[in-house]
């Protein structure tokens, strides 16, 4: 179980912003890695095999059962069809020996064919000459007389179409890199016959070359449908296309991309992660402070995050950066800087938020919020060395900090540095025993750490202190879920969810939806209720438009049972819904995939039966 959140797919590890924000959604999400790996649960099925997205790469697992044994491994003799394309990747430098009547060992027996003289030939005749000039274009293609050979073969196309001697002739202009002659003769190849692998996949390496990687996608996935998924090299051809596509898309995407806030639960477990401090002296809501002062407008931030709402989040967004507008900020001047930064890294806005949490720790050494801020930054920008240095300058300004062994912690979490993640959570709660999510989180890295009878102790202990939160029934229902105790977990998740309609009622603003998601997906993995699985997400969606996870689970339940098209606009929304370049990756993994999976329907429709045959064959593994 690895503390793995994703926007994207609800199976990416907690990197980046949701590394300090995680107590929440990486518990969650980790636990949900847990289920579609661990346990098999198919994430989705691309032409039969599972794939898993994972650290920004996808993984697949074959749909074959039989491993391949040393004696498969060896090459075997295949009787070949009539007029079937070779195996082979290349026309072989010494074919075997043919008819007598189509060897032709003098280049001067070689017939001369036009598109005039072939109108003169018999069709007997033909195939005759097709068959020689085939055979002397493989022997100039051993030699590596690419043009003659390319010569051969087109006078052997205009004695007889055959897909192999398109191929071939591809296999030429291959050789020579000439990315849109071998597309032009794969494709001729192709329209003979829809299912000539090597064609397919020459195809598909000449669009990789073209940078035109949807179609090579599209390509190397109809060759391994119709090959079973038995050539490892095209499986991996799909794996690495599909990081192309979703990489290339995510650019276009980010430089278009409106910076805004995510979700209220994103930024909710974001700030939550920050131990509650009341308003600082001199913004006290009895202090008497200048309409549209630059102070009134930190207060009037500060005082929108309680309301924990998307509205409450837009309005201290806002505020913090009307108060420096404003200035005249004295003492509070650092820490207006602190918070407008923060709201610009939730927004995705990195270089202008590390523009000012480096004003404020200019501004104020001693501020060590803003080094641990600044520490989520670097960790998001996979800069785990400045981090790491970042943590030790807060430690040094003011070593008394729980919070900045709590983040540290978070940090070696992230690094399955479990042991010094346990070390840190427990300073941080000698040094403040009412934080629940240093609680919540040692409870967890126990587990990760293998000493279940510990972690569950450490849950009992958080429900006895803390019995009043529903975040620790949410989060010991995510590990009670994890070692299939169906009925506890649901049971957690149903109490987290009446606490957080009770805690909305008394304190008001937004909602947590996770420990919605979180029993929608403990029943699906439990009885497979899809119904009531959509249902509760539904449900986390009307409260929270935006919660990306909720939007990747929809997607998730809506593949499972075979809705493509409507899990594609989930994928899609979620890739919209993501803050990060490497979130978007994840998101359009998986919305690549699952088009690609229509297009090849679509594209090739005699390749749906067989696909939907791997499907079914891979049943009992969702069940």
């Amino acid at each position: 179980m690895a503390s793995q959140p994703s926007p994207a797919a609800a199976v990416e590890a907690v990197e980046g912003a949701a590394h300090s924000a995680a107590q929440s959604s990486s518990s969650f999400l980790d636990r949900v890695t847990s289920w579609y790996q661990d346990n098999k649960v198919v994430a989705w099925t691309i032409a039969g095999v599972t794939v898993v997205v994972a650290g920004g790469t996808i993984y697949y697992l074959s749909s074959s059962p039989k491993q391949p044994s040393d004696s498969d491994k060896k090459p075997k003799k295949r009787k070949a069809k009539k007029d079937a394309p070779k195996t082979a990747d290349e026309p072989k430098a010494e074919p075997k020996a043919a008819p007598k009547s189509a060897v032709v060992d003098d280049p001067e027996e070689l017939p001369e064919v036009t598109e005039e003289s072939v109108k003169s030939l018999s069709e007997q005749e033909r195939k005759d000459y097709a068959a020689k000039l085939k055979a002397a274009g493989n022997k100039a293609y051993g030699s590596k007389d690419y043009n003659r050979a390319i010569d051969l073969y087109t006078q052997a196309i205009l004695c007889k179409a055959d897909p192999v001697f398109y191929s071939n002739r591809a296999a030429c202009w291959n050789a020579m890199s000439n990315w849109p002659k071998v597309i032009e003769d794969t494709t001729a190849a192709i329209n003979l016959d829809s299912e000539y692998v090597k064609a397919l996949n020459r195809r598909a390496n000449a669009y990789e070359q073209e940078g035109r990687y949807s179609e090579a996608l599209l390509d190397y996935t109809a060759s391994c449908i119709i090959d079973q998924f038995r050539n490892e090299s095209s499986a991996q051809a799909v794996e690495r296309l599909l990081k192309k596509v979703a990489e290339t898309k995510a650019k276009k995407i980010m430089e278009g991309k409106e910076k805004r806030l995510p979700s209220p639960t994103f930024v909710s477990n974001y700030l939550q992660s920050f131990r509650a401090k009341p308003l600082p002296e001199g913004l006290e809501e009895t202090a008497d402070l200048p309409e549209g002062s630059g102070k009134w407008h930190v207060r009037k931030g500060l005082l929108a995050i309680k309301q924990r709402t998307g509205e409450g989040y837009t309005e201290a967004a806002e505020s913090f950066d009307k108060a420096i507008e404003q200035g005249g900020l004295e003492k509070h001047e650092a820490l207006a800087y602190n918070m407008r930064g923060t709201f610009r890294y939730l927004k995705g806005d990195n270089d202008t938020a590390l523009e000012d949490l480096n004003k404020a720790i200019e501004l104020d050494p001693t501020l060590v919020q803003s080094y641990v801020k600044r520490a989520s930054m670097h960790l998001e920008q996979s800069n785990r060395e400045a981090a790491a240095q970042d943590f030790e300058l807060a430690s040094q300004h003011n070593a008394s900090d729980p919070d900045v062994y709590y983040h540290r912690a978070q940090l070696h979490f992230i690094l399955s540095e479990f042991s010094n993640a346990a070390t840190d959570y427990q300073k941080s709660m000698d040094l403040d025993k009412d934080f629940i999510f240093s609680h919540i989180q040692l409870g967890v890295t126990q587990y990760k750490m293998g000493s279940i009878a510990s972690s569950m102790a450490t849950f009992r202990r958080c429900i006895k202190n803390f019995g009043d939160k529903s975040d620790v029934y949410n989060y010991y229902g995510e590990l009670l879920l994890d070692q299939q105790k169906y009925q506890e977990a649901v049971e957690k998740f149903e109490t987290a969810v009446e606490m957080e309609k009770k805690g909305v009622g008394e304190r008001g603003g937004g909602m947590n939806v996770l420990p919605l998601i979180n029993k929608a997906l403990a029943l699906f993995q439990w009885k497979q209720d899809f119904s009531a699985a959509e249902e509760l997400c539904q449900k986390a969606l009307i409260i929270d438009p935006e919660c990306d996870i909720a939007v990747a689970t929809m997607a998730q339940l809506l593949l499972q049972q075979g809705k493509v098209t409507e899990a594609l606009t989930y994928f899609e929304r979620a890739a919209e819904l993501s803050r990060t370049e490497g979130e978007i990756v994840n998101a359009l993994s998986y919305a690549e995939a699952t088009r690609t999976q229509l297009e090849v329907q679509e594209k090739y429709p005699q390749l749906a039966a067989k696909l939907q045959g791997m499907s079914a064959g891979m049943a009992p593994a969702m069940r």
